[in-house]
């Protein structure tokens, strides 16, 4: 089958794991296991500041809520790769055995059986589609084919799925491997899919997790690119229509973050930054790595966020709910590398939908 095809063969889901903001699932595929997330989101106000936006109060802790409908807005988070050839010490991917990139059916087939998961929701406003659970999608031409694809097929997927979509939001999240010789290359190839493509409804992070080359060689295991190197490339990169590329720390309690010299590097009027806190799998635990306080104060985000904004940037701090992170939906976890859900399996907290069998 090819970027042309119907409808996929069944790829079976062979681990169904219902979690209160959906479901985490691994599914049998072209070349083995994959796994996936299909899940609601709680909405900005309840676990973001971002004072451009409007949302300007600080987050001392994220309750466990329920997730807006569906039907307004779903999250679908795809694998990329078999695996990962990355070596990230603040994630337990590296932990499965690498088998190469997913294919385009793969791809295809995760997003279909994400969707498959909850028949009874017919009608979505919004679709977020992140390539981010396991490997780096900037290695696979695939996630730009499917990119292409989605939009350009929206009644198809309607016709195969029963699910039309208003508005679907592919987001690339990639650490930039710094061996990669097309990194260049696929990373301008994605401003073209946001830009033009997408006329901006479409998202690019680039992981940096902090502007200490020392910490990030122990962070990314020495495989980025050095932010100078990615900064002569970002320069290269066109203005973002609609929201601006994001530069992404991971936030761990060292973390250095050095507003003036990032500000020297990336152009704020094309990056603006987000925060998050560094997530409590089980790399982060063996290598020492996590945010005190991160979960239920505000506290270790308020300097970082202050100096970035004086440097001219547009911030965005993001905090987990404890459902999101027990249900291991946050980025760095994962089923297949050792990881399972903590939380509560009897309820999924999304509003009009009721686990299934």
């Amino acid at each position: 089958m090819n970027a042309n095809s119907a409808v996929l063969p069944a790829m079976d889901i062979t681990r169904k794991f219902p979690i209160p903001t959906g479901y985490l699932f691994v599914g049998s595929y072209s070349k083995g296991p994959l796994e996936t997330l299909s899940i609601g989101d709680y909405g900005k106000r309840h676990n973001v500041k971002a004072d451009f936006l409007g949302y300007r109060s600080e987050i001392e802790g994220v309750p466990n809520t329920y997730c807006m409908p569906l039907s307004e807005k779903w999250v679908i988070t795809v694998s990329t790769q078999y695996g990962c050839p990355m070596r990230c010490t603040f994630c337990d991917v590296p932990n499965v055995a690498f088998r190469g990139n997913a294919t385009f059916d793969d791809l295809k087939a995760q997003f279909y059986n994400a969707i498959s998961l909850f028949p009874q929701v017919g009608y979505t406003e919004r679709l977020n589609l992140h390539y981010a659970r396991m490997g780096d999608p900037i290695f696979n031409e695939n996630v730009f084919l499917f990119s292409r694809w989605l939009h350009a097929n929206k009644q198809q997927i309607a016709a195969d799925t029963g699910l039309r979509i208003e508005v679907i939001h592919p987001v690339l999240t990639t650490s930039s491997p710094r061996k990669f010789k097309k990194l260049e290359e696929r990373l301008l190839e994605w401003c073209g899919i946001k830009n033009e493509v997408y006329n901006g409804q479409a998202g690019l992070q680039l992981s940096i997790n902090s502007t200490s080359e020392e910490q990030r060689d122990r962070m990314f295991g020495g495989m980025q690119i050095r932010l100078a190197d990615l900064a002569k490339i970002a320069a290269k990169m066109p203005e973002p229509m609609s929201r601006k590329y994001c530069l992404n720390f991971a936030y761990a309690t060292d973390s250095e973050v050095d507003a003036r010299l990032l500000a020297e590097l990336f152009d704020s009027r094309k990056f603006m930054c987000k925060i998050t806190p560094i997530h409590n799998n089980n790399a982060c635990r063996t290598n020492g790595i996590r945010t005190i306080g991160g979960y239920d104060s505000y506290h270790p985000y308020r300097k970082p966020e202050e100096d970035l904004k004086a440097a001219g940037f547009d911030v965005l701090v993001f905090v987990p709910s404890i459902d999101e992170e027990d249900g291991l939906v946050t980025c760095g976890n994962a089923v297949l590398g050792g990881s399972s859900p903590k939380c509560d399996e009897s309820v999924i907290k999304i509003k009009g939908i009721s686990p299934g069998p």
